[in-house]
């Protein structure tokens, strides 16, 4: 058996799941100043009568790290960038404590200015004197030659209380990027360890010792102990996994939208043939745009708690969330309250959202009734403008390779997938305004915490090789190696997938469920005087993000 659980802001999730399906599926509150009591009581509500020699492993995915972000609530953090030539990193200031230093390091990984180390001493002072305890620290050119950056990480040593380097968070070039994850990385790091003492204590008081793994951005799992090295990427681990859990009810040979409509938000995503599509580049969190990780989402302030205004004769719903729904003792109409005056909802106090929409109405000439109505269906326009928005952000994307020409790259959507607690009756309106179909995810309350538990371990590779230098590196997995000049692209394939099946083992992963897929693969000639001196080599392979099971056994286990 394995307990997929989902700690969000407001509520935790969480779900048993064994051979014959979802045994149990419980929602608690969640108190984010208490994080041990909460993931306590749940574990005690879905373990009631459970033996524990039964249970497999535990799955946690989490959104309180992105809540911090959105907020603004991270702690202050030191960055310490080296540059090299080209933009001054200044451009890419993250934070107050933000200070760049002598030295540089060019493309192809030759130091061309040395560090200064009593200015990097300096600065250490610096951030002492300010109570600053965890540093990131990001060279240019760190994926050719991470020596700046581990000098940098040894002179900090015994001062502060983690340094995270650049080059270990993400392997590709793109320096403001780079920068951007690193900052975001050290600033969540407080954060996710309070989150790890508390799981870790919940289960000792439990007496559960099982493998524990949590929910990344990219749809996949790594154990909770190694995602105390890399806490960003489990950044936006909470819309990850409400797309694993629909991955399951995908067509196997379509496009599809999947939409999580929550009491705030709806997060969009896209499966194509039960593949999540990843981004690119890396996700955009609270401005800065990272390296990280991530499958392809946007998230728009649109849910049933949103709060809906007439402004100027218009509605408009969100993107504030204020309260609950009227009907729930809240203090703003909404599209939920919309929902109890359409005779739609029940369990809650349908005269207080009609006593709403009455004031809503008043001097309109519109009924209460008729307003709810137009208030449903501007909703839901929003969200499938939405979704429309983020197709259309895939497909204008231009095309760099010719797999991507063979394989073609353009999204279009057949099929419709929508959970979340509202979700039967947005899908009802919304396949009215639809040409495809539209489907209601089972157990579609407790989706997310069933795409925890059922996401398989992911990771990625980035190696590069020089082989006029002699060098093929991988920083991000600190493997440098040399190499003879009859090196191929073919031997950089073999050689990534041995790093990527090693990765992959670290961070928990189960040998058989590896699915790896090359990203990128590159070789130019270097030529000097006409002759070929050498190659340059990139490749890119992934562990693909998915179920740990077919899904076709999966779709059943949760139709039954």
């Amino acid at each position: 058996m394995i307990i997929g659980l989902d700690v969000g802001g407001t509520h935790t999730d969480v779900v048993l799941f064994g051979q014959e399906g979802l045994i149990k599926e419980i929602k608690v509150p969640t108190d984010p100043a208490d994080l041990f009591q909460s993931i306590l009581h749940s574990l005690d509500e879905i373990t009631s009568g459970v033996r524990f020699a039964e249970i497999r492993r535990v799955v946690l995915s989490t959104t309180l790290a992105t809540n911090a972000i959105v907020q603004g609530q991270i702690p202050p953090v030191g960055m310490i960038v080296s540059a090299g030539p080209g933009l001054d990193p200044e451009l890419f200031r993250t934070n107050p404590h933000y200070f760049t230093v002598s030295g540089a390091i060019d493309h192809r990984g030759r130091e061309i200015r040395p560090l200064v180390e009593n200015e990097i001493r300096g600065i250490a002072e610096v951030l002492k004197k300010e109570e600053i305890r965890h540093v990131g620290v990001v060279g240019k050119f760190s994926v050719r030659n991470p020596a700046h950056e581990v000098t940098i990480q040894n002179l900090l040593a015994g001062s502060f209380e983690r340094i995270f380097t650049g080059h270990r968070i993400a392997g590709q070039l793109n320096f403001n990027r780079r920068i951007a994850t690193a900052y975001l990385n050290t600033a969540t790091y407080p954060i996710h360890r309070t989150f790890f003492q508390a799981v870790n204590r919940s289960l000792t008081e439990k007496g559960l010792n099982v493998p524990i793994y949590i929910l990344k951005a990219d749809g996949g799992t790594m154990s909770l102990e190694s995602s105390m090295e890399f806490p960003g990427q489990t950044i936006l681990s909470g819309p990850a996994a409400s797309v694993i859990g629909s991955v399951a009810f995908a067509p196997a040979d379509a496009d599809t939208l999947v939409m999580d409509i929550g009491g705030t938000t709806t997060d969009i995503a896209v499966i194509r043939n039960r593949v999540p599509q990843l981004h690119p580049f890396g996700a955009r969190i609270g401005g800065h745009r990272t390296l990280i990780r991530s499958l392809e989402t946007r998230s728009i302030g649109i849910g049933g708690d949103s709060v809906v205004r007439i402004e100027g004769g218009n509605i408009r719903v969100g993107p504030e969330r204020i309260s609950a729904a009227l009907a729930y003792g809240g203090t703003h109409p909404t599209p939920t309250d919309a929902l109890f005056v359409l005779g739609k909802m029940n369990g809650g106090d349908r005269h207080k959202s009609l006593q709403g929409y009455q004031a809503l109405a008043a001097g309109s000439g519109t009924d209460p009734e008729e307003l709810a109505r137009q208030v449903f269906e501007h909703a839901c326009r929003g969200i499938l403008a939405e979704a429309n928005s983020l197709v259309d952000r895939i497909n204008s994307r231009p095309v760099y390779t010719l797999q991507e020409i063979q394989e073609g790259n353009r999204i279009r959507p057949a099929h419709l997938l929508v959970m979340g607690g509202p979700a039967s009756y947005f899908a009802e309106q919304i396949g009215k305004m639809v040409d495809f179909t539209v489907q209601v995810v089972p157990r579609c309350q407790v989706a997310n915490a069933i795409g925890a538990a059922l996401a398989r371990t992911t990771c990625e590779v980035t190696l590069f090789a020089d082989t006029e230098i002699g060098t093929v590196l991988a920083p991000e997995e600190d493997f440098e190696q040399k190499v003879g000049k009859g090196y191929t692209d073919q031997d950089a394939l073999r050689t990534a997938a041995e790093l990527l099946k090693k990765k992959a083992r670290q961070m928990g992963a189960v040998m058989p469920e590896l699915e790896i897929e090359v990203l990128e693969r590159q070789q130019f000639n270097m030529v000097r005087g006409f002759v070929t001196t050498g190659k340059n080599i990139r490749v890119r392979v992934q562990v693909k993000p998915g179920l740990i099971m077919d899904c076709e056994t999966v779709a059943a286990r949760l139709a039954n």
